[in-house]
């Protein structure tokens, strides 16, 4: 039988199906570094506070490391029946130390370890996913470079609307990556908050320093109130929000890459090492990753409405609910950082099929919005206008032709103060051109909004012009 750490309580022991149900280690002995790292810290500030002697501090330190050496060796005895990686450690360590080992416990509960070990596993898994947006990012700037001229109908209802520049659609992206990095940026300021000294939920007795203990594992900040810092899980349903919104604008790259590489369109034709094939028809190159992606985006959605449900019922302080926050958590993690690491190989190979596009913008009536303008600058108000133009496109969808191919005279039956010049406005290249407002789709702005983003990248606009 195994002695655990609350059995003093209890004269008979746990079910077996009771410990099948509640053992959390098969999944969280994936936080045995900062539950090391955090135990360290503590028996150091136990130490330094005389709350422990020093000398005891130090032999819980060296244990402490030895454990962790022990498990990244592969060496560690995993006890299911020790519930969780906390007791686990705890359990090893008074095997290796004695009786100084039961004293690394003291002015602490599993609560606040608990919610510091996941506050600092998040932290460093945070940082690491701000780099691969950026990382995201830089391959998204690099395509948008080297295809800066290209122009492609761009849609609204999915139905061809006006003319854009490729590399403004892609700088779309951009945009929201950018917001994903930031939002993941902000969240670090709440993330980065020790919660240990709250113990079970209403502090310790202990002379306790809690600054010491967050400033060695780099927190700038402790808890405020202690049945708040057990009981907290907004940080990780921020993290499972922001997660969730960037699988999202995942989803919706994803959906326009497989549209894209179909027959039907065939802008781009996806990298190999990016598709599978079929198991029946030779032909096949299926869209699988961003498929899949699209898919995931769904599952990371779901881990963030669980922990909502979860959550939304719990009265103060710690329930022991909260042990199902680390599934969704390390589930979304590994999710939402494989998707992006997927989605910046693929941009980085992705072919780009400019002829395709170009035939694209032929039919749809993409620079009708033009007319429309132009007929404005000849003082004719716009919604006349735009039941003009309509006409006209009506006319000239009843004949087979674009608007271009209309006579003028044709033209003028619906549109009278067309003149000659209308036909300039009516080129593509000339629509795009035109689009000069902020934010919009001229090579000018496209060309600023790039570098911008280049300079904010660490990109060297010059180099990836060449």
């Amino acid at each position: 039988m195994v002695q655990k750490p609350w059995g003093g309580r209890f004269a008979g022991e746990t079910a077996k199906t009771v410990e099948d149900f509640t053992t959390s280690l098969s999944f969280d002995r994936r936080l045995y570094r900062q539950d090391i790292a955090v135990s360290i810290a503590h028996a150091r500030m136990l130490g330094r506070q005389g709350i422990i002697a020093p000398a005891g501090a130090e032999e819980l330190v060296r244990g402490l490391e030895e454990i962790r050496a022990e498990i990244e060796a592969g060496e560690f005895d995993f006890d299911p029946a020790l519930e969780d990686i906390h007791m686990a450690i705890e359990t090893r360590l008074i095997a290796k130390v004695g009786e100084v080992g039961r004293k690394l416990h003291t002015a602490r509960s599993r609560n606040d370890q608990v919610a510091l070990d996941v506050r600092l596993y998040l932290a460093a898994e945070v940082e690491i996913l701000i780099e691969a947006l950026a990382e995201l990012r830089r391959a998204g700037a690099r395509l948008a470079r080297r295809h800066l001229d290209i122009i492609l109908p761009g849609y609204t209802h999915l139905q061809r609307a006006q003319p854009i520049l490729l590399a403004h659609h892609f700088l779309a992206y951009d945009e929201m990556w950018r917001r994903d990095a930031l939002r993941l940026t902000e969240s670090l300021a709440r993330l980065k908050v020790s919660p240990l000294g709250a113990a079970a939920l209403a502090g310790t007795t202990f002379p306790i320093d809690p600054q010491f203990t967050a400033d060695q594992l780099g927190f700038p900040e402790v808890f405020r109130n202690s049945l708040d810092a057990v009981s907290d899980r907004d940080f990780l349903l921020e993290f499972l929000a922001q997660a969730a919104i960037i699988m999202v604008h995942l989803s919706r790259l994803s959906e326009e890459l497989i549209l894209w590489s179909s027959a039907e369109f065939g802008f781009v034709a996806l990298p190999d090492a990016y598709a599978t094939g079929s198991s029946i028809m030779p032909q096949k190159k299926n869209p699988d990753v961003p498929e899949l992606i699209r898919g995931k985006s769904g599952r990371v959605a779901g881990h963030l409405m669980g922990l909502l449900m979860t959550v939304k019922g719990l009265p103060l302080a710690y329930n022991r609910d909260l042990q199902e926050d680390k599934e969704a958590l390390f589930d979304t993690v590994d999710t939402v950082q494989a998707a992006v690491t997927l989605m910046t190989g693929l941009l980085e190979q992705l072919e780009v099929r400019p002829e395709k596009m170009a035939a694209a913008l032929k039919g749809g009536f993409l620079t009708a919005t033009d007319m429309a303008d132009y007929l404005v600058t000849k003082g004719v108000a716009f919604r006349t206008a735009h039941e003009q133009v309509g006409q006209t496109v009506r006319h000239a969808e009843a004949q087979g032709k674009e608007l271009w191919e209309l006579s003028l005279e044709e033209i003028r039956e619906f549109a009278p103060l067309a003149q000659a010049d209308l036909f300039d406005w009516l080129k593509v290249e000339n629509s795009v051109a035109r689009r000069q407002s902020p934010g919009g789709t001229a090579p000018e702005r496209v060309r600023e909004a790039l570098e911008r983003a280049e300079v904010e990248l660490g990109l060297n606009p010059y180099e990836q012009k060449m």
